[in-house]
């Protein structure tokens, strides 16, 4: 399917035609070369976790902005600059301190980029973005009192305390579970 200016509306098998698809269907900067990767930091930050918890994420905090599968790990794109934020959100949560398999790249960073489903093996895209909608309004951010964002736009987007809330307790959540089941149990 594809946009009235001719572009997909899905993210395209080959690299050539995926990153003019991100380039100038989304405008978000790509990294040259191959593999295809996208540039955190300038449009987005991701937030990485293991998808089992990310999952569990996705039913209790629905209204997210684009998220992709990679492997075993989940990556949920959040508002420019909200990874330098993590360490003291955590902390102000109460999980600083706490073993969360839990990350975010922001400036600087590289994540690789989401190709049609099956294409490569790499990672693919659970939702994706549209072209031609801004994305960027929609994405996870700090909230302030009432629901506004803060810088005034997006209203809508989800507040990123709430979905970072609900990451850290999946995280913690499943790292319990799985030493559950390695460690013997203390009556044996």
């Amino acid at each position: 399917m594809t946009t009235a200016s001719g572009r997909p509306r899905t993210v395209p098998a080959d690299e050539r035609s995926a990153r003019e698809w991100y380039e100038h269907g989304l405008g978000w900067p790509t990294a040259g070369g191959a593999p295809l990767e996208l540039l955190t930091g300038v449009r987005f930050d991701v937030l990485e976790l293991p998808a089992a918890a990310g999952l569990a994420v996705l039913r209790r905090v629905p209204d997210t902005g684009p998220v992709a599968l990679h492997g075993s790990r989940m990556r949920l794109l959040v508002a420019a600059g909200s990874a330098e934020e993590l360490p003291e959100l955590l902390r102000w949560l109460e999980w600083g301190g706490v073993p969360l398999d839990l990350s975010a790249l922001g400036a600087g960073g590289r994540t690789a980029a989401p190709l049609a489903r099956g294409a490569g093996g790499g990672p693919v895209w659970l939702r994706p973005p549209v072209p031609g909608r801004a994305v960027e309004p929609a994405l996870p951010a700090a909230t302030l009192r009432g629901g506004r964002r803060a810088g005034g736009a997006g209203a809508s987007a989800p507040d990123l305390v709430r979905l970072l809330g609900a990451a850290a307790t999946e995280c913690h959540r499943a790292r319990l579970l799985r030493r559950g089941r390695r460690q013997p149990f203390a009556f044996s």
